[in-house]
């Protein structure tokens, strides 16, 4: 099997284990090779001697494989604690995941992540303020995907469980996820902004990604929800038609108890339930 590589040799091995007869074959295939030199030490020699031809076969063959599978596997391990580094983030893994995902994707990716914040909600330990705010927060986004029709819907259910895991959060700052395109993820910073056709300029909250765009006069990539039947980007839907444009997902909010939790706890977003 010189050569033939990893897949042919598992190959190869299978098909000893399923035929039983793994000494014969390697009898056979070492016939040629002569008698051993015995070492210095007879009695580790004699036991190499009583072990299954097979075994060895195995250990050489599959060995190398199990190896490279469990450093793969810790390589992973570790980049996911990386990625929830931050108590209670939303890793960004999530928000790769979800921007991937079509609407039926995305909306079981919201349902996990709804499930989750409550978890880590009634688990948590600390201000009883901050937990309550996050359980209202939880309470809220499963309204919101109880009745979302959409990925701008889906989006805020995101957004919402962004805020639930910022009040558990110990970070000083918190910043909603990114204005522009929510799924993008958590923005990085807030940067002026003025909506093309319009005079008055805003302060948004924006990812790395669309920071670069503003920055490079770009156009960045937003989300997009449906007017008169055809998409557009979220924000120029009419406010008293959309809290998604009202808010900018967190925002456009004026800070002082003013949150996307309190906007759909008082009603501000209504859809009918089909």
């Amino acid at each position: 099997m010189k050569g033939a590589g990893p897949a042919g040799r598992i190959a190869r091995a299978i098909s000893i284990i399923k035929a039983g007869n793994g000494d014969e074959v390697y009898k056979k295939a070492t016939a040629g090779l002569g008698s051993p030199t015995p070492g210095p030490d007879k009695a580790a020699g004699a036991g190499a001697a009583q072990r299954s031809p097979l075994i060895r076969i195995l250990s050489l063959v599959v060995g190398p494989l199990l190896l490279v599978a469990a450093a793969g596997l810790l390589l992973r391990r570790r980049a996911r604690l990386r990625d929830l580094s931050t108590p209670f983030a939303l890793p960004r893994s999530v928000f790769a995941a979800a921007r991937e995902a079509d609407e039926a994707g995305l909306r079981e990716r919201a349902d996990e992540e709804v499930v989750r914040l409550g978890e880590e909600a009634r688990a948590a330990q600390g201000d009883p303020t901050a937990v309550t705010r996050a359980l209202d927060a939880y309470a809220a986004a499963g309204t919101v995907l109880d009745r979302a029709r959409g990925t701008a819907d889906l989006a805020g259910v995101f957004a919402l469980i962004a805020e639930g895991r910022a009040a558990l959060s110990t970070a000083p700052v918190t910043l909603p996820l990114c204005f522009f395109h929510p799924l993008h993820g958590p923005a990085v910073r807030r940067i002026p902004w003025r909506p093309l056709g319009r005079r008055e300029q805003l302060r948004v909250a924006a990812c790395e990604a669309c920071l670069r765009a503003v920055r490079g006069r770009r156009a960045p990539e937003v989300l997009t929800d449906r007017l008169e039947g055809r998409p557009v980007p979220y924000f120029e839907v009419p406010a008293g038609d959309s809290l998604w444009a009202a808010t900018g997902y967190g925002s456009l909010l004026s800070g002082d108890g003013d949150s996307l939790t309190s906007r759909v706890q008082r009603g501000d977003f209504t859809r009918t339930v089909k």
